[in-house]
């Protein structure tokens, strides 16, 4: 993956497709949109125009972009996305992780380690509004302990 000389930058693996340096790093595929992920990166910007208008890019792409200072889900140096993520089940198949360029920039890889990429193919972008969980994980004001709450009483009543 070329990053421009910026080794020292750490990469979101559920990036913004509209920031300058976003690279597509695979295609959602599949009956639960699992990515699969390309040889190569490409640069989002020679893609975003073929996709047609009305459909979010991260609908059917993923992207990584720079992590930034000012995300939302920053957590003094941390990632809160990934802390939340880590809250839900463990994947079933937890076998070899996917090859993946990022890898090495990886701010979720450089923060979690392994579990990370195990859990990233499944992740998406975009959800669906029925989704309450989903809603929640990706929501920057929800806590591990609300989680956690959350997925208690899902067992308990479910």
């Amino acid at each position: 993956m070329d990053d421009h000389g910026e080794d020292h930058v750490n990469w979101c693996p559920s990036g913004d497709a509209h920031r300058p340096e976003s690279l597509v790093l695979g295609v959602r595929s599949g009956e639960h949109g699992q990515v699969v992920y390309l040889d190569e990166p490409v640069p989002a910007a020679d893609v975003l125009s073929s996709i047609p208008a009305g459909i979010a890019p991260s609908r059917i792409l993923r992207f990584a972009s720079h992590c930034t200072p000012a995300c939302a889900n920053r957590v003094g140096d941390d990632c809160g996305l990934i802390r939340r993520i880590q809250t839900l089940p463990t994947p079933r198949d937890s076998g070899a992780v996917p090859r993946c360029h990022l890898r090495p920039r990886c701010k979720w890889w450089n923060q979690t380690g392994v579990d990370a990429c195990h859990r990233c193919p499944a992740l998406a972008t975009l959800h669906s509004a029925d989704d309450q969980l989903a809603t929640l994980v990706a929501d920057p004001s929800t806590t591990v302990e609300q989680l956690e709450d959350w997925i208690a009483e899902a067992e308990r009543t479910g």
